[in-house]
């Protein structure tokens, strides 16, 4: 029998997680249109009502039904509006140990999202699920990633080379496709349970890295 994370939503002072709905298929387009997400992940671009489509109602399930992993939509509390994504992937179960991917729309940018709704996201693995490693890797250039790596708690481990793709754009503004892969070393973080101990329970608290967007962590959306 696979072994599956459980069919789930979280919530924080200001977030809630949950699985995606069809209803979020119009503000998903937007949010994966941002250059940055472009830039930094391996979506399709354009990113279509389709690619949408199919992600919603197809593939983000599909990720937790056959054990891979987790998706959640992240949503303000109070709007209900889609502001990121966070994802679980390459789950190993046997070591209980994932990795988190995410990233924050443009509009939701340096408001602390991402590192309190990662945050919720692992306390959750170590406290309800028995998990005992969650591991992050950034692109090296994608520095505001990083910061959200430091400052959830994330203890840097090495870096794997020339082991990421991320995506750059031509001069020219009449190119409107004009996007190329660079291959790029990626970071590797981790954090465990213990880490977690000096890590203040208010995820509201921006720690002054409200002035940084929150960019996405390299990950594999295709």
């Amino acid at each position: 029998m696979t072994a599956t994370f459980p069919d789930i939503s979280l919530s924080t002072d200001r977030l809630v997680l949950r699985p995606y709905e069809e209803a979020d298929i119009p503000a998903l387009v937007e949010m994966m249109n941002d250059e940055l997400v472009t830039a930094w992940t391996g979506v399709p671009y354009p990113y279509t009502t389709e690619d949408a489509r199919d992600f919603v109602t197809r593939a983000a399930d599909a990720e937790r039904t056959q054990g891979r992993g987790l998706v959640l939509a992240v949503t303000e509390f109070l709007t209900q509006r889609l502001v990121g994504t966070v994802t679980l992937q390459r789950t190993d179960w046997r070591i209980g140990g994932t990795e988190v991917g995410y990233l924050t729309a443009s509009w939701a940018r340096g408001e602390g999202y991402a590192s309190e709704s990662v945050l919720a996201v692992c306390r959750w693995l170590f406290d309800e699920q028995g998990f005992h490693r969650v591991e992050l890797r950034t692109a090296a250039d994608n520095t505001a990633s990083q910061q959200v790596a430091q400052k959830i708690g994330c203890v840097s481990e090495g870096v794997l080379r020339g082991a990421g793709l991320v995506r750059t754009r031509g001069d020219d503004p009449a190119d409107a496709g004009g996007w190329s892969e660079t291959r790029t070393d990626l970071l590797v973080w981790s954090l465990l349970p213990e880490d977690l101990d000096d890590v203040m329970d208010d995820g509201s608290d921006t720690g002054g890295y409200a002035s940084h967007t929150d960019y996405t962590a390299y990950a594999d959306w295709r």
